[in-house]
């Protein structure tokens, strides 16, 4: 297979399918969106995650970096992304670990050596595997091969997707998976566009074919307050999935900002600012417009 370009390893992961899970973020997503948790998935290249609270001033980085990319302003150290090669070689200078690259090519032996060290927890807790990102539909070849091992050794196989991807991408890979797991963001395709930089359409039509195959079939819907939580939005978005084939199961989740800080260590601006996350009223207010279409509803998961 292609090696796989993956930028975290999740084990003991209970967020992403049911029982006990490990987690494959492929990095490289079609859609860059504004509320985003894992920024660093965004990109399709490796890139340099910098944590200055962990630098102790050693200067170790700037006399390594080959390209001059380093310099000190004042009593910080900055780097000149525009030079920076990502190369790695402060990286491995940095003993603070202040500087990391973000995302790197693995193999199919190793991946599955990490994946089959986990083999008893998925038989006990009905676990498995997850495949997410990023945007995994978009690294076909790695992610088919790697369902391909998993599922010869009978493990339980999910795709978490953000479902901008070819339909014949979802053909090559639906006999080989038991879950998907698939966000629906905003119905508004004007807001769709504005917020994640693409629009809704080839999201939707493949929601909708995925509905009829018959596979199993979970729903996540973010919660971001300003975004996609009001009444025309969570109405929208209701009536959409009513009308879906198969009663695939509807979770909505709270935004959350803990992922903000990193938006700045990757050189990346924020666009949709410091807002505050949901509260419980509005997660039971959002339900509310589920549940009146009796579509039951799973704040979480």
């Amino acid at each position: 297979m292609a090696n796989g370009l993956i930028f975290d390893l999740r084990r003991f992961s209970i967020h992403d399918g049911p029982g006990i899970r490990t987690t494959v973020f492929f990095k490289g997503c079609p859609l860059s969106c504004a509320w985003c948790h894992n920024p660093e998935s965004q990109s399709f290249a490796p890139e340099l995650m910098l944590l200055p609270n962990r630098c102790v001033d050693c200067a170790a980085c700037a006399a390594t970096c080959p390209h001059g990319a380093i310099r000190k302003l004042g009593d910080h150290w900055v780097t000149d992304r525009g030079i920076c090669r990502v190369c790695g070689d402060c990286v491995a200078v940095c003993y603070a670990d202040g500087r990391q690259i973000v995302g790197r090519e693995y193999s199919l032996d190793e991946l599955m050596e990490t994946i089959m060290s986990d083999e008893a927890f998925y038989t006990q807790s009905g676990g498995g595997v997850t495949f997410s990102g990023g945007e995994p539909l978009a690294h076909p070849e790695a992610l088919k091969a790697l369902l391909q091992a998993c599922k010869a050794r009978g493990y339980h196989s999910a795709l978490d997707t953000c479902g901008h991807a070819p339909w014949s991408a979802f053909e090559e890979v639906l006999p080989l998976l038991d879950l998907v797991l698939y966000d629906l963001k905003l119905l508004d395709p004007e807001k769709h566009r504005q917020y994640t930089g693409v629009s809704n359409e080839l999201i939707l039509a493949n929601l909708e074919k995925l509905a009829r195959t018959g596979k199993e079939l979970w729903l996540r819907i973010p919660i971001i307050p300003g975004v996609n939580d009001s009444p025309d939005d969570l109405a929208a978005s209701a009536a959409f999935i009513r009308g879906l084939e198969g009663n695939p199961r509807v979770f909505i989740l709270p935004y959350h900002d803990v992922a903000s800080s990193k938006y700045p260590n990757i050189g990346a601006d924020h666009r949709l600012g410091k807002i505050a996350p949901a509260d419980q009223d509005a997660m039971d207010r959002a339900a509310a417009y589920f549940l009146e279409l009796g579509l039951p509803v799973q704040q979480g998961g």
